[in-house]
């Protein structure tokens, strides 16, 4: 396993004045940071401890011995880097994880990604560095661990990718993002699950009421055990999946935005507003509709007084349609 470069852990108050007590003693160089009780670095290594929570984020090539040799023993006062395995074994039991990228993107789709895992496969994911992708800032970091991700032995996983023209045309029917979300992530478990019929669990972040990703899955989903928890992402099966599916929104991003000669940046930036302004020019409504979603404030924004819920009522789907079209080139 490479060692580790960057290292998030709640602290309690007693904690953050012990922690800034040895990092004087140990002569770091402190600074003042915004949102930051402290900060300090040495060599190369930089010490973070934020206001909210309050955490420590721990940063540079020397994360890992200062974790094991200074944090965890004097700080923390227990030994899990490491020994993920020992403390939290059921992120090498057979289970799904489901995790999605877009969400809060004016451009690009919504993309699902689930990936299965057993104690094997999480071994492996542990070692090639399959963490959570909002802490990988680098795409070409992300297209690399996605590429091993996908060449793991006994992997087994799943995208759903919902592009904008489908994207806004589900948003009309749904009419609101959780529901949207859990269809998707209830879409790649079902679909997983006629691969490993037999798994018994899947992991979900919680993006909503639980009781609206479990009404979303339907026969063989009911059938496992749903467990929805905040910061799922420290689970291998999720990392994976969040990876997996930042992968295919990046790179949708990158070659739409060849095919329209226009950058389409991520985020809701002012980029984003100028180039969505210049394309709504050039093709109207309609035209920035097949690469935004049009249910963002940005769309108003952008097209003056326009809604929304008023925007390409299409046809109905079957879920089972936008699966298979998801499989092969999105939808």
């Amino acid at each position: 396993m490479p060692p580790i470069t960057t290292y998030t852990k709640p602290l309690t108050a007693e904690q953050v004045t012990r922690l800034k007590s040895v990092l004087q003693e140990g002569c770091y160089t402190f600074e003042a940071k915004p949102y930051c009780l402290y900060a300090a670095s040495k060599n190369k290594l930089n010490v973070l401890v934020y206001e909210k929570g309050p955490k420590v984020l721990v940063q540079g090539k020397e994360t890992q011995e200062f974790v094991t040799n200074v944090l965890e023993p004097l700080i923390l006062g227990v030994a899990e880097l490491g020994y993920e395995e020992v403390h939290h074994p059921e992120m090498y039991e057979p289970h799904i994880g489901v995790d999605e990228s877009g969400k809060g993107d004016f451009f690009g789709p919504l993309v699902i990604a689930g990936v299965y895992v057993d104690a094997d496969v999480a071994r492996k994911l542990r070692d090639i560095g399959a963490v959570d992708s909002k802490k990988i800032s680098s795409d070409a970091k992300i297209s690399q661990l996605a590429a091993a991700i996908r060449a793991v032995p006994g992997l087994r996983w799943e995208v759903v990718q919902i592009n904008p023209t489908k994207y806004n045309e589900l948003y009309s029917k749904f009419g609101n993002l959780n529901r949207l979300l859990a269809w998707g992530h209830a879409t790649a478990i079902e679909s997983l699950l006629d691969k490993v019929p037999d798994c018994p669990r899947a992991l979900s972040d919680q993006f909503a009421n639980p009781a609206v990703l479990q009404k979303a899955l339907r026969t063989k989903g009911r059938q496992i055990e749903l467990v929805q928890r905040t910061k799922a992402e420290s689970d291998p099966a999720v990392a994976a999946a969040s990876i997996l599916a930042r992968d295919v929104f990046v790179k949708w991003l990158d070659q739409n935005s060849s095919r329209y000669e226009i950058d389409l940046p991520k985020g809701v930036s002012s980029v984003v507003k100028e180039n969505a302004r210049k394309i709504f020019d050039k093709a109207g409504v309609e035209g920035l509709g097949t690469v935004a979603k049009m249910h963002f404030k940005t769309s108003n924004e952008v097209c003056g007084n326009f809604n929304s819920t008023n925007f390409d009522h299409s046809a109905g789907f079957s879920s089972k349609e936008v699966l298979a079209e998801s499989k092969d080139k999105g939808i």
